[in-house]
């Protein structure tokens, strides 16, 4: 997979994405990340790339052109036009069904935006797709676009050992992760469940399937909605719900 980020800030991007699993994916060139300057494109002796908004207010905005010029020369080889993928508040929320969808996509371009925003014109003639991670506003789309490339290029074959290894992960499947525990066997009097020193891996993973869900219950009751949960655990689940209520009655 090829990932293109225009940004102002490339260091920012490269100090997180050229460290751990995704740094070792680049070296291994599972991933192509490249980090284009948009201030290399400004036609200006002060590389400026921003200018105020017309009809007033405060901040600035940043222009058109030096970001459509960046984009025609990150795509000038690009053999099909990549998906465009801007950070912003305005998005849809990003979530693991979206980190799935982009997973399999070839070329993947992230604006990110800084000041007030960008001018809308070069916003609809990109196609941009709009993806925030959560309502809030940042000082810029560099932290919110690593979010969202970590846990897309993750899911690339070949980043991760195995499917394995993110499968059983939270929300993958729909459902909150079990919990997991290492050595010492006893911190602090509490003890390991023993369940997962029998060595009998079918009721491991039984007890491990039924506290994804008991915690999905606790702590994210509306993902079971969507969860894909077989009729005799719906059926457990509404009977664990029926005893919460009872229990208020």
């Amino acid at each position: 997979m090829r990932i293109d980020c225009l940004t102002l800030f490339p260091q920012m991007l490269q100090s997180v994405l050229e460290e751990s699993i995704i740094g070792r994916a680049v070296k291994n060139e599972i991933l192509d990340i490249r980090y284009t300057n948009i201030r290399d494109f400004a036609e200006n002796k002060h590389n400026r790339i921003d200018d105020s908004p017309y009809g007033g207010g405060m901040g600035m905005v940043m222009q058109a052109e030096p970001i459509y010029r960046a984009f025609c020369e990150v795509t000038k080889d690009a053999s099909a036009k990549p998906r465009v993928i801007y950070l912003s508040p305005q998005g849809r929320v990003f979530n693991q069904a979206i980190a799935k969808e982009l997973s399999t996509e070839e070329h993947l371009v992230f604006l990110c935006g800084h000041y007030e925003g960008v001018d809308e014109r070069v916003l609809e003639a990109l196609e941009v797709e709009e993806l925030s991670i959560g309502d809030y506003v940042l000082t810029g789309g560099e932290i919110a676009a690593m979010a969202v490339i970590d846990a897309v290029a993750r899911l690339v074959p070949g980043v991760l050992p195995s499917e394995e290894a993110y499968s059983e992960e939270s929300l993958y499947n729909g459902l909150l992760e079990y919990p997991q525990y290492t050595r010492p066997p006893v911190f602090m009097g509490k003890e390991v469940p023993e369940v997962l020193l029998s060595g009998h891996h079918e009721k491991i993973e039984k007890w491990r399937r039924e506290q994804s869900i008991l915690r999905t219950l606790k702590k994210r009751p509306e993902l079971l909605l969507e969860a894909e949960l077989t009729e005799a655990e719906y059926d457990w689940v509404e009977s664990l719900m029926k005893e919460d209520n009872d229990g208020f009655n």
